[in-house]
């Protein structure tokens, strides 16, 4: 469901769309159904030059693209009792997409926020490409083509009730869901629904609202769920009630993706109390019972023997090891002055906050699952392959899902579920242990990152950066499309995670001759895309070497990155953050301000950080007494261009600078034998009510552009490096490996096998 604003070439015939003038279809059907037209994807002018590759197009651009032949599959239907209904074909994950969906609606149809019901789609296999979430890219690819479904609707019915009310169309108001003709008469939307139907499909023309119309884009506006979610109201997977599908969790191997082997007392196990069933799968030994509790009390009670894992012996030193062998050269020493560095960044989890569940019945012949999917068509397609089934026999229902981070790219546990649900015959609800995520589920990859920026007097000559990374996986359907495409992409034929790279990073200094390579090794782990990806750590190894040339220039950090940023937009973010911020202030020793500046998928973020690292002021421990450094301020500072939902936003780089503190000083997995050793938020610390800044200012920037940039990712990145810049400037040594803490463990280990309960108080967090 994608689409865009950009005019049609010139001799495409009358009824083409202007910059606000559109096509889309009303649809055969018994209720009033709309959808979008499709309209042909923008080509890149050949010939012109660039210095960037995302200047002529970006993932999100390639993500839009890939999605838009499918835009006109997509509908708004007009209810009879007044609501408007939508199926989002994205997942809502609590980045608030069904919020500014519905605004989006709205806003063309000129009805209540209230009135419009966003659901989730089912995977839909024709929506091929248009059913990933992911990139930031919801809000951009579906602003264009839902606005067009929604004012094709209006139009339809308005000129229904034109017959209605026996008035001209250009004589009727449509406000709140209500037309109101000249003479006062009123008809509702829901009762004119039947009479706009139509009994066939017809294209029609509309032209979209124009900005300075817009009542509801671009205002501040409270989540549609946000009374659903803190009354308990909000259904995720495990709230939901499938007839027969009981409670069910799998004894997971010791070492990351280690086999089963025999059970010495599966007998034993299946009598206990409430166990229904114990059966070995490929992933583990799975337990359905009556209830989690005895579920949990079969998964420790089983023995076991477990067969070795794919990163069987490994360990942080050996991974940091093989990187280094990977590493693609720098070059040969400029003939200049240079900075150079080389930074490390270990393993990350992806778990989300709501634990990997899914529910599955497979009954013969058929299957149908119910899981938070982000890429709900390659589950379907995956789930139906391994169980030997057409994909049309599988069905399967999208949730929403209590975050994400990436994780629910991959879709794990609804791919368990149904193997489990065929080995046993019976319906199952699946929830993974916390200790399973941890250890078992997907990560974010140990990676380095070598700097090179070389110099003369104030003149920088060139940028070079080498980024060597654990193998991302990027088997969610974002492959797929870089393969669709290839022949349009501007990077080669360079594999999928070169593209992925080159797509989504840029360099938005004035650096001369810049480059950036990636170099990936080891497939040994399960890997996933956390949010943004490959930009955390390449932007905040960047940032610091931007800090330490600014430092060899005899310049302030600040000015600079003004000063040499290649665009007035750019500067404009960068310099709101300083002044909200106070940028330069006088503080005290061990304590500093850090500011770093990102940009990606058409929009831009600037943070301005404060910190304190004196060993003197109390802070609450992490663990064990051992004290960290915390953030005690923190200005963030957006342009997106055009903000549907301006209060959205706000949360969402809320989570950003969140995101950017735990990743510099607090949360990451330690490896040991083949298994992390991280088993739940109690030992992975990611940023917490101690650490986090008691002052806090996001600033949205007045609108740049007529239309969205990606957004979900945006603040995470700048958020890092600006901690880590203001890290290196409170202790006097830029910091090269991160989480800063990484070489502390401060916490006891939990058990592999057998995974036996530390205290009788010991719950789900702490299996195993």
């Amino acid at each position: 469901m994608t689409g865009t604003d950009r005019p049609a070439p010139p001799g495409s015939g009358p009824q083409a769309p202007t910059r606000r003038r559109f096509l889309g279809y009303v649809l055969a059907a018994p209720a009033l159904t709309a959808a979008a037209e499709l309209v042909p994807a923008p080509t890149a002018a050949a010939g012109i030059p660039s210095p960037e590759i995302t200047e002529l197009v970006d993932l999100n651009d390639v993500m839009t693209a890939a999605a838009l032949p499918t835009s006109g599959l997509i509908t708004v239907e007009v209810n009879e009792d007044g609501t408007v209904s939508f199926a989002l074909p994205r997942a809502e994950v609590g980045q608030g997409i069904t919020t500014s969906t519905a605004m989006l609606i709205a806003e063309e149809m000129d009805v209540p926020v209230d009135r419009v019901r966003v659901t989730l789609a089912d995977a839909r296999p024709e929506l091929v490409f248009n059913q990933l979430t992911g990139a930031s890219n919801t809000t951009v690819s579906t602003y264009v083509p839902v606005r067009v479904a929604a004012a094709v609707a209006r139009g339809r019915l308005l000129r229904a009730a034109a017959d209605e009310l026996g008035a001209a169309v250009a004589d009727l108001t449509l406000k709140d869901g209500v037309v109101t003709g000249p003479s006062g008469g009123r008809v509702g939307i829901g009762a004119l629904s039947r009479k706009a139907a139509s009994v066939r499909t017809r294209q029609v023309a509309v032209t979209l609202k124009a900005r300075e119309r817009f009542t509801v884009i671009g205002r501040p506006h409270s989540r549609v769920d946000a009374l659903a979610a803190v009354t308990g109201r909000k259904k995720f997977a495990m709230d939901l009630d499938v007839p027969d599908a009981m409670p069910t969790m799998v004894c997971r191997p010791p070492t990351i993706n280690g086999k089963a082997g025999a059970v010495a007392n599966l007998a034993e196990v299946r009598a206990m109390p409430g166990v229904t069933d114990v059966v070995t799968v490929s992933t583990g030994v799975a337990v359905r019972a009556r209830t989690f509790g005895q579920c949990i009390d079969a998964v420790r009670a089983l023995r076991v023997s477990w067969r070795p894992g794919s990163a069987e012996g490994k360990s942080d030193e050996s991974v940091l090891e093989e990187l280094r062998d990977a590493e693609l050269p720098l070059g040969p020493p400029p003939l200049t002055p240079a900075v150079e560095g080389r930074f490390t960044f270990h393993f990350r989890s992806n778990s989300a906050l709501e634990p990997n569940c899914a529910i599955a019945d497979v009954r013969p012949g058929r299957a149908e699952i119910w899981s938070s999917l982000k890429s709900p068509i390659v589950a379907q397609q995956t789930i139906a392959a391994r169980l030997g089934l057409p994909p049309s026999a599988v069905t399967v229902h999208v949730t929403e899902g209590g975050g994400s981070f990436g994780r629910r790219l991959f879709f794990d546990a609804a791919l368990e579920a149904a193997e489990i649900s065929r080995r046993i015959g019976k319906p199952v609800k699946l929830m993974w242990h916390r200790a399973d995520d941890c250890r078992q589920g997907r990560v974010h990859p140990m990676a380095t990152s070598r700097v090179r920026i070389a110099y003369a007097g104030d003149t920088v000559l060139g940028y070079r950066q080498r980024h060597t990374s654990v193998a991302t996986d990027l088997g969610h359907g974002l492959g797929e499309i870089f393969t669709a495409l290839a022949a349009r992409l501007p990077v080669g034929d360079i594999g999928f995670s070169e593209t992925f790279f080159q797509l989504s990073q840029s360099m938005p200094y004035d650096f001369g001759a810049h480059s950036r390579l990636l170099s990936e090794t080891d497939k040994s782990f399960n890997t996933g895309s956390m949010r943004n990806v490959y930009s955390p750590d390449v932007t905040c190894a960047r940032e610091l070497l931007v800090d330490r040339l600014a430092a060899r220039m005899g310049k302030d950090p600040f000015a600079f990155r003004r000063d040499f940023l290649r665009d007035d937009r750019f500067r404009a973010v960068l310099e709101k953050a300083a002044e909200a911020g106070n940028w330069g202030r006088s503080m005290p020793a061990g304590t500093a301000q850090g500011i770093a500046f990102h940009s990606e998928y058409h929009a831009v973020s600037a943070v301005l950080v404060e910190i304190d690292c004196r060993p003197e002021t109390v802070h609450r421990p992490v663990r064990d007494g051992v004290a960290g450094p915390r953030v005690t301020k923190a200005v963030c500072a957006v342009d997106v261009g055009l903000a549907v939902n301006p209060r959205g936003l706000q949360a969402q780089m809320m989570g950003c600078v969140m995101d950017g503190i735990a990743l510099t000083l607090t949360s990451s997995l330690h490896l040991r034998d083949g298994h992390f050793l991280e088993a739940s938020w109690d030992n992975y610390f990611y940023t917490r009510q101690w650490n986090t800044p008691p002052e806090l200012d996001v600033i949205v920037m007045p609108p740049t552009t007529g239309k969205p940039g990606g957004a979900g990712e945006l603040g995470v990145a700048a958020s890092a490096a600006a901690v880590a810049c203001a890290y290196g400037r409170a202790t006097g040594t830029m910091p090269t490996s991160f989480p800063v803490n990484h070489g502390t463990l401060s916490f006891a280990p939990k058990p592999t096998v057998p995974p036996v309960p530390e205290s009788p108080t010991d719950g789900l967090d702490h299996v195993r």
